[in-house]
């Protein structure tokens, strides 16, 4: 059998060219979840069940990963799973609860979330569990700049893709069917003030871990959400005209994209 660091590295590299391959093609189609959804995608679920059903399996993989390995009780290394399980947690288990309103999600979405959620479960926990080197991550990781760093943004993108859910919940009133422009926390700078918090939080993570396993998924972040959030931008310049477009809003990077 061939060093599974080797298999490791090409399977980085694959999960690299094809982020940037998911990042043209979604220019082209919108995937029909939230203010996309469309029956054109097929069967779908409720909701809150699609989450829970798309997010938790990531959740239980890297929870396996962890307790399986021989380095389980070293304490970078946990610290650092446990990190990742936070997010994972709030999305599987609290955010489904906090959903206002009766919108579906098709299960083909759910589906592709898995596979790439499984993927990325073991790229992440891999990485830190199997195999980084001996000792990459001695206890005084994390007391390390990459890691004090890192940890601060991954808590500040957490904090504002939180904030900017809670904003996008509260848009409507109960019975209101309309449609509202997000006001308030980084809505004044972007869009999809919830995707820059994400994007934020996993560049956050890479920075923590100082890996490739974690850049890699810091781009697979941004090339599954930048497309997604264009296509939000104009749909409200579409829908709010000048109310929209006088705000001078880029997408997901503040005064960038």
């Amino acid at each position: 059998m061939e060093n599974p660091d080797v298999w490791f590295d090409w399977l980085l590299a694959g999960m690299a060219v094809t982020a940037v391959v998911v990042f043209v093609a979604l220019h082209f189609v919108e995937a029909g979840y939230g203010i996309m959804y469309s029956r054109r995608w097929g069967a779908s679920v409720n909701n809150r069940l699609g989450w829970v059903l798309m997010e938790s399996p990531v959740f239980f993989a890297m929870l396996a990963l962890w307790l399986c390995s021989p380095r389980r009780l070293e304490t970078a290394p946990v610290v650092m799973a446990l990190l990742f399980m936070l997010h994972y947690f709030q999305r599987s288990f609290i955010f489904p609860l906090l959903i206002k309103g009766n919108s579906r999600m098709p299960l083909s979405i759910i589906v592709m979330g898995v596979t790439f959620n499984l993927i990325n479960a073991v790229m992440q926990g891999g990485w830190i569990f199997y195999i980084s080197p001996a000792g990459r991550y001695p206890a005084d990781w994390l007391q390390s700049a990459p890691f004090i760093a890192g940890t601060a943004i991954f808590f500040a993108g957490m904090a504002i893709n939180l904030h900017s859910d809670h904003i996008i919940r509260n848009l409507r009133r109960p019975g209101d069917t309309r449609h509202y422009i997000p006001r308030g926390g980084m809505f004044r700078y972007v869009s999809s003030a919830n995707y820059f918090g994400e994007v934020v939080e996993w560049t956050g993570f890479a920075i923590l871990t100082w890996s490739w396993a974690g850049a890699v998924f810091a781009l697979w972040t941004f090339a599954n959400l930048a497309p997604r959030a264009r296509k939000i931008n104009s749909r409200y310049r579409l829908e709010f005209g000048d109310e929209f477009s006088t705000l001078n809003l880029k997408s997901i990077l503040p005064f960038i994209y």
